[in-house]
């Protein structure tokens, strides 16, 4: 990709993108301009990636061909208040923050701007995120394209409508802490019967993990996934029918549902 790509923050998941993209050659570590007002977080990043660094916010502004908000959504209203007539004519403005809508920051640069509404999850921190895009009409279908290679250097990202933007928050984007409880909770199973923890531990991510990919690389649907390992009479089936008597499914269908709507009420 021949464009300068700035980001404005370089925390966790700034730091992950950065990563992302320079470890899969979609940029040169010249071409990426990185702002924050964390000097430590600045050297982390310039010795590990050789980037551009600086805490002045105007400077990836100014350099940048697509630009990452990558700041906590109470800090969006300063800092472009700060950038605003700094940006690039033609910039692409990334923003990667829960609860900032397309419409509420067009209002805030004043004019027409190119705005995409981005919601990664921490795996990207390991290369394997999920990101939801959406975008206003004055992206172009070569723009939208570019950001979903920066997205797709570590992990996956699919466009979706805007209205999608809290269901994504409920299924992917806050999901990787429910699977950190299960993770947790069938370890604790492994030790009441005697395993390591820290084997128990390897024993359930790895087969969280393998699951998930058999679901991704064999296109099958979950239910007959499970179905293949459910032997008439056997150890699986009678789990399974445990977990069903204790309201699994009810209890993480009612997780994504107040995590949807605690997303929506964050965007009024």
């Amino acid at each position: 990709m021949d464009k300068k790509i700035g980001f404005i923050g370089c925390g966790n998941m700034g730091q992950a993108m950065i990563g992302g993209i320079i470890r899969s050659g979609l940029v040169r570590p010249e071409q990426v301009y990185v702002s924050d007002p964390s000097a430590k977080n600045l050297e982390i990043v310039h010795n590990t990636y050789g980037i551009h660094i600086t805490q002045d916010n105007c400077i990836p502004a100014k350099m940048s061909d697509i630009l990452v908000l990558s700041v906590k959504p109470y800090l969006y209203a300063d800092v472009i208040e700060e950038i605003k007539d700094t940006v690039k004519p033609g910039v692409v403005i990334v923003m990667i923050a829960a609860g900032q809508t397309i419409t509420a920051n067009e209002a805030r640069f004043g004019r027409e701007i190119k705005l995409v509404r981005a919601m990664p999850n921490t795996p990207a921190l390991v290369g394997e995120g999920m990101a939801a895009l959406c975008c206003n009409s004055l992206v172009g279908e070569e723009e939208k394209e570019e950001i979903r290679e920066i997205f797709e250097s570590f992990g996956k990202a699919e466009f979706v409508s805007e209205a999608m933007m809290d269901v994504v928050a409920g299924v992917s984007g806050s999901s990787p802490a429910y699977v950190y409880m299960f993770i947790e909770a069938l370890a604790d199973g492994a030790v009441l019967h005697g395993m390591p923890r820290q084997q128990a531990y390897t024993f359930a991510a790895q087969a969280v993990l393998g699951s998930a990919r058999m679901v991704l690389e064999t296109g099958k649907h979950p239910g007959e996934l499970k179905d293949m390992v459910c032997s008439p009479g056997g150890t699986t089936i009678e789990s399974v029918a445990s977990l069903e008597r204790d309201g699994m499914r009810a209890a993480v269908i009612r997780a994504v549902d107040v995590c949807t709507k605690k997303s929506n009420a964050m965007s009024k």
